[in-house]
């Protein structure tokens, strides 16, 4: 048992990759790693990630992991995979050492999808404390109106987001909305393109709130849906509340109420049953609210973190 590791894997390699991931997805029921980790496979990534790879003798792919070592970056952080046939058989924890080793004296962060049995009991043995969870939380679509009225304040209007015209503005105010997140409120137009150009971006779903000014438009927030085709999140399509921002300048004018049910009026129009969205577990103002509108626990992705060794 062999762990590789590359800058970037060839084609061959990277399906090899996806079939392991689609294997996992299959056995377990909750997608391995992140979409964007997905992403950073197939197209590579910011300088300082990796891919590593653990194949056995005859060259069989066992287990996946991707490592981030952004330079100037505290922390580093990993998800990792390893075959449903190739369980219990050491390949995860060739992979964490593998990682361990190439974060040297960085604190180590790896994320658990799922929570599953095996990764939590890896993850206390080798001296790691649960540092975050995310919680996925999903509602029936049943009783949403399909074609909604909601109430806007005095200038302001809903449209579709418009492909090479509004990303620079939708990239402003999600900076602003999210700047205290670890992940959103980064986002590039790199990120931003790479989405578009995904097979399930459908700008017909992407929710916008301009007001008109005297110069013009301003952007005040934002609902991002996304539709997971049978067999991504469960045996049936699914939406997602993909991305909900408010300008924090905006906060207080009930944007985030009404976009949200713009989008779920749309996904319910599109003919889907239920929808799903994440949220931080610690955000308990968010995850409160999201129960007073039908949503309930689902599944749980847990961030182990592990200060260096001295």
């Amino acid at each position: 048992m062999q762990v590789e590791v590359a800058e970037r894997l060839p084609a061959a390699a990277v399906g090899e990759v996806r079939a392991l991931l689609e294997a996992a997805l299959a056995a377990d029921g909750v997608r391995p790693v992140s979409e964007e980790s997905e992403l950073r496979l197939q197209h590579g990534g910011p300088v300082g990630g990796v891919d590593l790879t653990v194949r056995d003798d005859a060259g069989t792919l066992l287990g996946y992991a991707r490592l981030e070592l952004p330079p100037g970056d505290p922390e580093a952080e990993a998800e990792l995979v390893v075959a449903p046939a190739s369980r219990r058989r050491g390949v995860g924890t060739a992979l964490v050492t593998r990682v361990e080793e190439l974060a040297a004296d960085r604190p180590l962060r790896v994320w658990a999808h799922g929570e599953l049995p095996g990764s939590a009991e890896l993850a206390r043995r080798r001296g790691y404390d649960r540092a975050r969870v995310l919680l996925q939380m999903r509602r029936p679509l049943d009783g949403v109106d399909p074609t909604p009225r909601p109430a806007l304040p005095d200038g302001v209007s809903v449209a579709t987001f418009r492909p090479a015209t509004d990303e620079d503005a939708w990239l402003r105010v999600n900076a602003r909305a999210f700047a205290s997140h670890p992940e959103q409120g980064r986002w590039t137009r790199g990120d931003l393109t790479l989405r578009e150009a995904e097979a399930w971006f459908d700008p017909a779903g992407f929710f916008l709130a301009w007001r008109e000014t005297p110069g013009g438009q301003e952007l005040l927030g934002f609902h991002w849906t996304k539709v997971h085709p049978a067999g991504d999140a469960g045996d049936e399509p699914i939406g997602e509340i993909y991305v909900l921002g408010i300008d924090p300048d905006a906060q207080g004018m009930r944007l985030g109420r009404a976009l949200t049910d713009v989008g779920l009026a749309h996904l319910r129009a599109r003919g889907l049953s239920a929808v799903l969205l994440y949220v931080e577990e610690e955000n308990t103002t968010a995850v409160a609210l999201y129960e007073r509108s039908g949503f309930t626990r689902h599944a749980v992705d847990v961030s182990w973190r592990r200060a260096p060794r001295r």
